[in-house]
C-alpha cells in the first residue's frame, strides 16, 4: 500500500462568521495524483492552504509524514516586464536547492529556455518553469494550483502528461487544483469533488458517474466526445479507390 505523505481529517474553516469549508477529508500518498475540483468559492485553496500549513483549520486535523517536503507551484506569477530576469536567475532565487539545476531542467524540458526573459515566455512555457522551480527542493509531495492556467488545450495535454511522468520517475505523491472536467481525469488516481465540503471522491470513473458530479457541474459534466454516426453509401476496393453501394447496402456505422 502506497504510503501515507499527508492525511486530512474533518477539516473546517471559518473566516467572518462564514464557513468556507467543513468536514473535508483529504489522504495524499507516495506516487499518487489527487486532483481538487470544484467551482469557484469551493474552498479549494482553502483546503491547499491548510495543506501547505499557510493557516491553521478551526476544527479538524492535518498529519504530516516527518521530514515532509513540499514543493509549490502557484496558479499565476506576475513579473514586471521591464525587470530583465531570465529563467536561470529566477531557478536560482529562494535558497539551496536540494536537486542539480541541470537535472531539474532536464525534467521539466526547459533546456533551451535558460537564457530567456522571464516576462517574454509563453504561457505554457511559463508554467515548465514554475513546476521546475517547484521541483527544486526535491519534494516528497508536489502542490500544483491550476496548473495549465493560460495554456492552449495541446499545451495543457502535454504539460499534463509531463506531470505524470515526473510523478513516476521521482515517486512523489501530487496534488493537483483544477477547474478541468476532462483532460485532468486521464492521468489522475483520485478525484475529490468539493463545495465547500466534499461532494464526492473516488476514482475518476467513479466521480463521473456520481449524481453529486452532475448536479454540481451540469452540462460542463457531460464527455467532450460524442459518437460520431457515419452514413456509408460506398466502400473501398484494395487501392483505396472508391466504390459506390447499392442503397440496399448502405448502413450506418457509429
Amino acid at each position: 500500500m502506497p504510503e501515507a505523505l499527508l492525511s486530512a481529517r474533518d477539516i473546517a474553516v471559518r473566516r467572518g462568521g462564514r464557513t468556507i469549508l467543513h468536514g473535508a477529508d483529504l489522504t495524499l500518498e507516495q506516487g499518487k495524483i489527487v486532483t481538487l475540483i470544484g467551482p469557484n468559492g469551493a474552498g479549494k485553496t482553502t483546503l491547499v492552504r491548510c495543506v501547505l500549513g499557510l493557516i491553521r483549520p478551526d476544527e479538524g486535523g492535518l498529519e504530516r509524514r516527518p521530514g515532509l517536503r513540499i514543493g509549490y507551484m502557484p496558479q499565476k506569477l506576475h513579473i514586471d516586464p521591464s525587470l530583465p530576469l531570465t529563467v536561470k536567475r529566477f531557478l536560482t532565487l529562494g535558497g539551496r536547492p536540494r536537486l542539480p539545476l541541470g537535472e531539474v531542467v532536464a525534467l521539466a524540458g526547459i533546456e533551451d529556455l535558460l537564457s530567456a526573459t522571464m516576462s517574454h515566455l509563453s504561457g505554457g512555457e511559463t508554467q515548465r518553469v514554475l513546476l521546475a522551480r517547484a521541483l527544486l527542493r526535491d519534494p516528497n509531495l508536489l502542490v500544483l494550483d491550476e496548473p495549465v492556467q493560460g495554456v492552449d488545450v495541446t499545451g495543457q495535454e502535454a504539460l499534463y502528461q509531463l506531470i505524470n511522468d515526473i510523478r513516476r520517475q521521482r515517486e512523489c505523491g501530487v496534488l493537483l487544483v483544477s477547474h478541468d472536467l476532462h483532460l485532468v481525469m486521464a492521468t489522475t488516481d483520485t478525484v475529490i469533488c468539493l463545495n465547500q465540503h466534499v461532494c464526492c471522491h473516488g476514482h475518476p470513473d467513479q466521480v463521473t458517474s456520481d449524481p453529486a458530479y452532475h448536479a454540481l457541474f451540469g452540462e460542463r459534466a457531460k464527455p467532450l466526445v460524442a459518437p460520431y454516426t457515419h452514413h456509408h453509401d460506398h466502400k473501398h476496393d484494395d487501392h483505396g479507390n472508391i466504390v459506390e453501394l447499392d442503397t440496399d447496402n448502405a448502413h450506418n456505422h457509429a
